[in-house]
């Protein structure tokens, strides 16, 4: 096995974290047809019913106009042939006027009604598509790649609207050309040359409106950024943990001008895209219009002449009116169709996306942790170019050990426990588990055999035994289980003090507007020791996993609290194995084995009395450390003047 991280032989390829995400927005017909086919597909498993019903009034929407312009022809002519009396037939046509005038009335409020069902449904479906295929990425590195943040952004915007709209275009184009052609035909039965001469005058919207889909999809690109921008700035100026900060340093208008300054740059952006838009939109209705006069021209020319009836001159007029419109209405749902199907790309990528770390074909179950963890010649950093985390990092884990991993901030720390977790793969070398490389077994496996707590815990706004049984869901009703583990984090007197106890919501983000605003029941918000406690007694309820990784699990906490703990933490994990990542040293002392990293490299390994003795980079951190905790007595030195006692700032401490 190389230890510069060589692909075992029979591994899948993993995408890249942006390389296969990046934005190529499809340009042949072979790959708009995928997506078309795509977002078909979804629609007719969402909702085939409603689909099948929405396509039948779309065909009868098509063809009621036509057959209004011809039953309206027939009745002017008849009116104007008739004598005196009343002819059956006029009334049949009559009859057949006002049925097919009901029916364009009520045509349109069924099919909003379909297609909202089908909004709904199609909504549903694409967004459970899109947030498993997320699931399945397997590390972190997309979810820091701004691209995939981009692109992932269009995508969740796509996916409860854009398979429907490409539904809705493709019927709405096909409605239009029923449309186009029925009228059509009656131009051709009339005069064959004005028919050439419409078609030809609404032929260039097409690819105009193309063109301009095309242009207004690239635009929906190019300000994702600066809209996630303006995104993150509404949200710290309405953010309650923000709001501490803001309101002290008075920050709010610097950060609202940000916000402003975003959304000034995304709408510019728009608006030339909307003026360009507008201004071609506005030449091809100046070319219709001029269409449509001529032949306006030409009918009463005829009808001078003789040459047309009364009928004939109004069927012309609708039949130039309708296929004008249709042609109109053709280049917008091609636009809008193709703008769709541009925006339903993204998607459609994400919901294909292979993983972003590379996985095994019918991997081998995870073994029993019995021997060791090993870390062979470790490298890690982000991406190319960026530098070094970790650098030749060779590490030894046995099982039933304590490992406490110590160091300045940016030394690696909270790399090791990602990489333990793989959260990342190494960029070289490889992590064993009882000799075997973790790229080797399935992720998932893997990881029900860890537990961590890691220094940015969650915080969710569930109940305090769903905050808690989300460390092994299967444990959700067991309530047993639950209350142990929190007994060992210390929290279950509090969690049990709530006014719902463990099934009281830990937010009052969620209230609404029958709740009492005023009653605690509505939610509890927990202090950050508390919530802290909480994440502890989460990872906790794994208790039958192989490796527990505490990143600093009492930074939160206080001295007496963190003592309580790390004594719980010793009792509980006694003969397991434990990952230990903490700056303060004093909650290390105890471990089996302490390592110090220091600029991504292992420079010092020992336990806390050989390592004292070594005098080396960790007694220095250690001794810093503890002096911050000896006090002179409050009394300055004997050779201090007044005068600068007296200038020193007072510092106020809370513990």
């Amino acid at each position: 096995m190389s230890s510069r991280g060589s692909r075992p032989a029979d591994e899948e390829e993993g995408g890249s974290a942006s390389s296969d995400l990046a934005f190529r927005p499809p340009v042949g017909i072979r790959e708009l047809a995928r997506s078309v086919l795509a977002a078909g597909a979804i629609a007719v498993r969402a909702a085939p019913r409603a689909l099948a019903c929405y396509l039948a009034l779309t065909v009868l929407d098509a063809l009621l106009p036509v057959a209004v312009a011809w039953l309206m022809k027939t009745l002017l002519d008849h009116l104007a042939g008739s004598a005196a009396g009343v002819d059956p037939a006029v009334v049949v046509v009559a009859v057949g006027v006002a049925v097919t005038a009901l029916l364009v009335g009520l045509l349109p409020h069924s099919s909003q009604y379909l297609r909202a069902e089908m909004d709904r449904e199609v909504g549903l479906l694409a967004q459970d598509r899109l947030y498993a295929a997320v699931e399945r990425f397997v590390g972190l590195g997309r979810f820091e790649d701004p691209g995939f943040l981009n692109r992932l952004r269009l995508a969740q915007m796509s996916a409860g609207s854009m398979p429907n709209q490409v539904v809705d275009g493709l019927l709405g184009s096909g409605r239009s050309i029923i449309l186009m052609s029925g009228f059509l035909v009656s131009l051709l039965v009339i005069d064959p040359l004005m028919a050439l001469l419409v078609v030809g005058a609404g032929l260039p919207a097409l690819g105009a409106e193309m063109a301009l889909s095309r242009l207004r999809a690239g635009m929906f690109w190019q300000v994702g950024p600066t809209e996630r921008r303006e995104m993150f700035y509404s949200q710290l100026l309405s953010n309650v943990v923000a709001a501490k900060e803001i309101r002290l340093f008075g920050t709010g208008a610097f950060l609202r001008g940000l916000m402003l300054a975003a959304r000034r740059s995304a709408n510019s952006a728009k608006r030339a895209v909307d003026r360009r838009e507008a201004l071609v939109q506005s030449a091809l209705g100046l070319l219709a219009g001029l269409a449509s006069g001529a032949g306006l021209l030409w009918a009463v020319d005829a009808a001078v002449r003789g040459a047309l009836s009364i009928g004939d001159i109004t069927l012309f007029v609708a039949a130039v009116a309708g296929v004008q419109a249709a042609l109109a209405s053709l280049a917008g749902e091609f636009a809008r169709t193709h703008q769709a199907v541009l925006m339903f790309g993204h998607f459609r990528t994400v919901a294909t996306a292979g993983p972003d770390l590379p996985v095994v074909r019918a991997a081998p179950p995870v073994p029993r942790l019995s021997g060791e963890i090993e870390f062979r010649d470790v490298w890690f950093r982000y991406a190319d170019g960026h530098p070094w985390i970790l650098r030749g990092v060779n590490l030894r884990i046995p099982y039933g050990e304590t490992l406490a991993v110590v160091g300045l901030n940016g030394a690696g720390k909270s790399t090791i426990a990602k990489l333990l977790c793989r959260l990342y793969d190494p960029t070289r070398g490889a992590v064993l588990w009882d000799g075997v490389d973790i790229r080797t077994v399935e992720v998932t496996a893997l990881r029900q055999r860890v537990a961590a707590v890691f220094q940015d815990y969650m915080q969710y706004d569930l109940s305090a035994a769903e905050n808690i049984a989300l460390g092994d869901i299967d444990a959700l009703h067991d309530r047993a289980r639950i209350e142990a583990a929190a007994r060992r984090a210390g929290v279950h007197d509090v969690l049990d003090g709530l006014p719902r106890g463990y099934d009281t919501l830990l937010s009052r983000t969620f209230s609404g507007p029958t709740d009492d605003r005023d009653e605690p029941e509505v939610g509890v918000v927990l202090s950050g020791g508390q919530w802290q406690r909480l994440a502890l007694a989460r990872a906790l309820l794994r208790d039958r996993c192989d490796l527990m990784i505490l990143d600093e699990p009492s930074a939160g906490l206080d001295a007496e609290a963190e003592a309580e703990i790390h004594d719980s933490l010793r009792r509980h994990r006694a003969g397991r194995t434990n990952v230990l990542v903490s700056h303060r040293l004093g909650a290390v002392r105890d471990a089996d084995r302490i390592v110090v990293l220091a600029d991504g490299r292992l420079v010092e390994e020992g336990d806390h009395a050989s390592l004292m003795a070594a005098d080396g980079a960790y007694a220095r951190l250690f001794r810093l450390q503890a002096a911050g905790y000896q006090s002179t007595g409050g009394q300055d030195q004997p050779d201090t003047p007044q005068a600068e006692r007296s200038a020193r700032p007072r510092i106020v401490a809370i513990t």
